[in-house]
């Protein structure tokens, strides 16, 4: 009887302890995810807006004394994006706090419709976009933002790294698949080029989806970035991690 009850009591004991062993580990799993999506987010955001920046800050330096006027269009321009970049921040911050990824999209998130003002603010920059979405693309809103930051990053890398003066962006639904395509005009990768961390962050979002993505030169010139995501019930799978 007493060896029974010791077996019960241990065995209980361990169960218990495995339990909490496997609470920690998904607690730690689900900190160390929502750090990703923050660092993803933020690095999107930030880097995207301090590259327009500098090189709005850049072509108003070197008009400053020849051209005044384009210089202080320049320089309103510079405002208007660090105006915005604050704008997104907190959007994006709110959204990362937000328990509910499900709910009513904020009327100024950003998304597939707001494209055509992200290629305005990389034409204004100097990279000439031109935007091509195709017809019933009713995204959910995990997937709308994803595609948005494909392509905001893909542009970014295009005017930063690719000395680039324009970029072609398509958006369409292939099947029960979401196409994703930047193409940019620029110099095309360096032999043995390593992707960066912008790259990388493509890759995450799209496996988050079980996506895919490849990237890579561009037939005689150029950049490109094709992503493919599903439009099924993955997408609900991919939020998860945010509850």
């Amino acid at each position: 009887m007493w060896l029974a009850m010791w077996s019960v009591g241990y065995a209980m004991a361990r169960r218990r302890e495995e339990q909490q062993t496997a609470r920690r580990l998904i607690q730690e799993r689900a900190v160390a995810g929502e750090r990703a999506r923050i660092a993803r987010e933020l690095h999107d955001l930030v880097g995207h807006t301090v590259n327009l920046m500098l090189m709005q800050a850049g072509a108003g330096r070197r008009v400053l004394d020849k051209d005044p006027a384009k210089a202080r269009g320049l320089l309103s321009d510079l405002e208007r994006a660090g105006r915005d970049a604050l704008t997104e921040l907190d959007r994006v911050l709110g959204v990362l706090r937000s328990d509910d990824p499900d709910g009513d999209r904020p009327a100024d998130a950003s998304g597939v419709a707001t494209l055509p003002d992200l290629a305005q603010r990389m034409s204004q920059a100097g990279l000439r976009v031109t935007v091509q979405v195709g017809a019933g693309l009713d995204l959910p809103r995990s997937l709308d933002l994803t595609a948005y930051r494909i392509v905001q990053e893909s542009l970014t890398n295009a005017l930063k790294h690719a000395d680039a003066s324009g970029a072609d962006v398509t958006l369409r639904r292939d099947g029960q698949w979401l196409e994703v395509v930047i193409r940019d005009d620029g110099r095309g990768p360096v032999v043995g080029y390593r992707p960066g961390r912008g790259l990388l962050g493509i890759r995450e979002r799209v496996a988050l989806f079980e996506g895919t993505v490849t990237y890579g030169p561009a037939g005689r010139g150029g950049f490109q970035v094709h992503a493919r995501l599903p439009l099924t019930s993955v997408t609900t799978a991919a939020e998860e991690p945010a509850r």
